[in-house]
């Protein structure tokens, strides 16, 4: 691709500040890039990873797609994204009541996007006020009685599925409903940073990942605990890392849906990107 050792050094000659979640899903996105001497990698969760770029302590970071809506002079500076066209299986809503009956919903802490989205399609059953509950990071199912409990990650794959009345996909369901896919995560670039060679960089990582997902789910499974076959059908099947104009629409039908519900600020005009 022609890309210079140097193309993404500040001018304080530094690598470029990335930050990604540290999700089994984020994996592809990533391959190679911790060794990558033109970027410095940064793992951690999505929502210290969002006050991160916003605080400009991170460069460009793989954001909940949320974020964009919050901070509109945000930049998508890849194609490469989390996404979805079904089941994601990492993002799933555990009713113990129907779901037109939720009265307290505990929402995952480590989640922005998915927080949005649980509300979202829940207030489509229900118009009764919701009593909202964060469900601290590394809390399972069993650490609140709420009606409905979020989980995302690593955590919601190996839940246990009994004892429950329902269990939504959340993936499944919006596409099921919209016939769009789902974008849980772009890599967006902060405010005055500027460099095209980075969507090149994490183009080029996401493609070095999708052809290596045998290896990544080998490695991967041992340290998430989750059997090898589960995360790359998981990975392979449940996912996909390119935002194209399918995506694009879903992100913005996500954005004046959740607007219209009062769930998000006013005033986003739409994905900038200059990938």
């Amino acid at each position: 691709m022609g890309i210079s050792m140097n193309t993404c050094f500040n001018s304080a000659n530094r690598p470029v500040r990335v930050g990604a979640v540290s999700y089994l899903n984020t994996k592809p996105l990533i391959e190679g890039l911790s060794t990558d001497a033109r970027v410095e990698l940064i793992l951690d969760l999505p929502s210290r990873l969002a006050d991160a770029l916003a605080a400009d302590r991170l460069d460009v970071a793989l954001i909940p797609s949320v974020e964009l809506f919050q901070h509109r002079d945000y930049t998508i500076v890849s194609d490469a994204c989390i996404a979805c066209r079904g089941p994601v299986m990492s993002v799933r809503l555990f009713f113990r009541v129907p779901p037109n009956h939720v009265k307290t919903l505990a929402l995952d802490e480590g989640s922005r996007t998915s927080r949005i989205l649980s509300q979202l399609m829940i207030r489509e059953l229900t118009q009764d006020p919701l009593v909202i509950e964060n469900l601290p990071i590394g809390c399972g199912l069993d650490a609140t009685q709420a009606d409905a409990v979020l989980l995302i990650g690593d955590r919601a794959m190996r839940a246990l599925e009994k004892s429950f009345v329902e269990i939504w996909d959340l993936g499944d369901r919006w596409w099921r409903l919209r016939k769009l896919p789902f974008v849980f995560a772009i890599w967006a670039a902060r405010p005055g940073f500027s460099d095209p060679e980075i969507g090149f960089i994490l183009a080029a990582a996401r493609d070095r990942g999708i052809a290596n997902i045998e290896s990544i789910a080998d490695r991967e499974s041992r340290m998430v605990d989750i059997p090898r076959a589960t995360c790359k059908h998981y990975l392979s099947h449940h996912l996909h890392f390119t935002f194209k104009d399918a995506e694009r629409q879903s992100l913005s039908d996500f954005y004046k849906e959740a607007r219209q519900r009062n769930l998000v600020p006013e005033g986003w005009s739409g994905p900038r990107n200059v990938f």
